[in-house]
């Protein structure tokens, strides 16, 4: 994994495990690895994993269960969600960028369903 200087490595790890359990390579109820182990993996320190899989047991999108590690939630609801919170992040960082490209709404929806249709065509 490569880090955004511009972001805070806790919130890329976070991230990332979001979109693991969006996408399905980490199932609902599916064990994580140790702190330690991400840790290792990523080459960062074991606080900065414990303060993401914190923000994350927080938001209940993981359980911690003592002596025996940390989990996916097995609420589909609260996936659906955070794919929701997800999109809209995306969504609003791509409209931000072509505004700031003087580019209208009607504009965007065009060069959107243009891209759509190339995508299809080029898959």
């Amino acid at each position: 994994m490569e880090f955004d200087d511009k972001l805070p490595i806790y919130y890329q790890i976070k991230q990332y495990f979001y979109h693991e359990i969006i996408v399905g390579r980490l199932a609902l109820g599916a064990k994580l690895p140790s702190v330690r182990q991400i840790a290792v993996a990523l080459t960062v320190n074991v606080n900065t994993v414990q303060r993401a899989l914190a923000e994350m047991e927080t938001e209940k999108v993981i359980t911690s269960q003592r002596g025996k590690g940390n989990f996916v939630t097995e609420d589909v609801q609260r996936v659906l969600k955070l794919k929701e919170q997800l999109i809209q992040v995306q969504l609003k960082q791509l409209y931000e960028e072509l505004k700031a490209l003087n580019i209208g709404d009607d504009g965007m929806v065009t060069y959107l369903k243009q891209y759509i249709e190339m995508r299809r065509e080029n898959d």
